[in-house]
């Protein structure tokens, strides 16, 4: 047989140890580990890009800018519709669910202006998403011009971007150093009341000199 300790003594040690680390550990080791694993997703995670292609809505003879403010509301929402992004896919040389799920649109209350941003693990991807859904927005808009009275125009094209606009493994690092350090100081708030009392000073007890002469003065 081997003479190992009794694993209550081993737990108890080890509870002893834990106890006697400082305060600030907690915090240190949180801000350590989240770090670590802030950084290692940063530098694990495939880089994304971004591009971005603008098109316009211009008046006809027969409409006003008012009009052409409402149809570019109205041509963004339709921009990630079936009917677009189908024929955008051709261009693209990507399936439609890699469209829906990778394009989004915006607009502005002021200018009758669309914005179409692709994402895309590759630059050129990106690029080539954007432009595809732009083009097939502006002959969808063509189509109907007629009866909108409104028309689509290619502002500008989307090109290649040379950076990545996902966050690089140095954020994600801060950012996961300061999420563990945020765990880090909640632990530190909820430790066990024992726990507390234990890393401060003792408690002064009068020794029995003093209490014996305060029982002599009464």
């Amino acid at each position: 047989m081997t003479d190992n300790l009794p694993r209550p003594h081993r737990r108890s040690g080890v509870r002893r140890r834990v106890k006697a680390l400082p305060p600030w550990s907690l915090l240190a080791a949180g801000v350590l580990a989240g770090g670590l694993l802030g950084g290692a997703y940063g530098a694990v995670k495939p880089p994304v890009y971004s591009a971005t292609a603008y098109v316009v809505a211009v008046p006809t003879e027969k409409s006003d800018p008012a009009t052409a403010l409402g149809f570019a509301q109205a041509y963004g929402r339709v921009a990630t519709q079936l009917a677009v992004l189908g024929d955008a896919q051709v261009w693209a040389g990507v399936p439609v669910r890699t469209l829906r799920s990778s394009v989004r649109t915006a607009t502005s209350p002021d200018a009758p202006m669309v914005a179409i941003t692709a994402t895309s693990t590759r630059a050129d991807t990106a690029a080539d998403m954007a432009n595809a859904v732009s083009r097939a927005l502006t002959r969808h808009a063509e189509d109907s011009q007629a009866t909108t009275d409104v028309e689509l125009q290619q502002f500008a094209r989307a090109v290649t971007p040379a950076e990545p606009s996902s966050a690089s493994w140095t954020v994600t690092g801060l950012v996961g150093a300061s999420a563990g350090g945020l765990l880090g100081g909640l632990a530190l708030l909820v430790r066990p009341k024992g726990d507390r009392q234990e890393d401060g000073r003792p408690a002064a007890v009068p020794g029995p000199a003093v209490a014996a002469d305060a029982h002599g003065a009464l």
